[in-house]
C-alpha cells in the first residue's frame, strides 16, 4: 500500500490536533507541536501502512516536504508486492 501526501498530511494533522489544510509543505512541523514522541508514532502508523520510514532521517528535517520526499524515494526504491 503507497502512502500519499494527503494521508502523510492527515495523519500529521491528527497527531498535533490541527486541520489538515493548516499544514503547508514547508511548515516546520516542531513549531506546530509535533515531538519526537509524536513522531514515532506518525512512523509506527506509516510502518503498518507498509513503507520503512528511518526516524534519523525524518528528524534531521520537520516538514513535510522532506518527508513526503523521503517516503517516495522509499515507495520507489520498494519492489512492488503484486508484480
Amino acid at each position: 500500500m503507497a502512502i500519499t501526501l494527503e494521508k502523510m498530511r492527515a495523519d500529521i494533522a491528527e497527531m498535533i490536533g490541527e486541520e489538515p489544510e493548516a499544514i503547508g509543505l514547508d511548515d516546520n512541523l516542531m513549531d506546530l507541536g509535533l515531538d519526537s514522541m509524536r513522531l514515532m508514532n506518525l512512523i509506527l502508523i506509516w510502518q503498518e501502512a507498509g513503507i520503512d520510514p528511518d526516524f534519523g532521517e525524518f528528524a534531521e528535517s520537520f516538514t513535510l516536504a522532506a518527508w513526503w520526499d523521503a517516503v517516495q524515494a522509499r515507495q520507489a526504491a520498494k519492489p512492488d508486492a503484486a508484480g
